[in-house]
């Protein structure tokens, strides 16, 4: 199956899932999730359309992005380390796995410009997994609020590992909450919530998710 095929596959799923959830479809984004994916398969599509995408490491990006032609915005969506903040603020419009004061702060201190980031969350409470926890959340945003040039967005985790209907919900209805608590809290708009992957991209959208990251449903298996 090609990418544009693929790509509107996904779509449809989306579509699916938004409308049973009473959702506007038209609220989720799609980026596609490139770790392993090489220049050419993303630029195919791009030409199906899709134009927002992300990346694991600093590494991989640094080499890849600019061989990629089209329109494309790029994510980081991969844990970061403090030593490669000073290269990811140049190769990416948004930092979605900011988990630490101490990393935005680093982020604040190399970008010129403000630049949009997301609190990774560890909402499965899996001991393996990056994020802050749930409980210390509301802390995190606190601090990163008094960063001048952090532009907080959102929320963003990785749901449990295997996926069932039960636990992804239950983490990625988590995420929701926690959003909506801290929003009313601190009076501030946070309208991205950043879940959902091939296995479970459709619990994900039935539980609020404005962006999933999709890999292997849109490119296929990795190299």
């Amino acid at each position: 199956m090609k990418i544009k095929e693929r790509l509107e596959e996904v779509r449809e799923r989306v579509e699916k899932a938004a409308i049973a959830a009473g959702r506007n479809p038209e609220e989720i984004r799609i980026l596609g999730a490139t770790k392993g994916v090489d220049p050419e398969r993303i630029e195919e599509a791009i030409k199906a359309g899709l134009h927002l995408f992300g990346e694991n490491r600093v590494q991989e990006a640094e080499r890849k992005i600019p061989q990629v032609r089209g329109e494309a915005e790029w994510h980081m969506i991969g844990h970061l380390q403090r030593n490669k903040v000073k290269k990811a603020v140049r190769l990416f419009s948004m930092i979605q796995s900011v988990d630490s004061f101490e990393l935005a702060r680093e982020i604040d201190k190399r970008v010129e410009t403000p630049i949009e980031v997301l609190i990774e969350v560890n909402t499965s409470m899996e001991p393996q997994k990056h994020g802050v926890k749930p409980e210390e959340t509301e802390s995190l945003v606190e601090r990163c609020l008094s960063l001048e040039k952090i532009k907080l967005r959102g929320l963003m985790t990785l749901g449990p590992y295997p996926p069932s209907e039960k636990n992804s919900r239950r983490a990625f209805a988590l995420l929701r909450e926690l959003r909506n608590r801290i929003q009313e809290k601190f009076a501030i708009e946070l309208p991205i919530l950043s879940m959902g992957m091939t296995e479970d991209f459709e619990w994900a959208v039935m539980e609020g998710a404005t962006i999933i990251r999709i890999g292997r449903a849109i490119f296929g298996e990795r190299n």
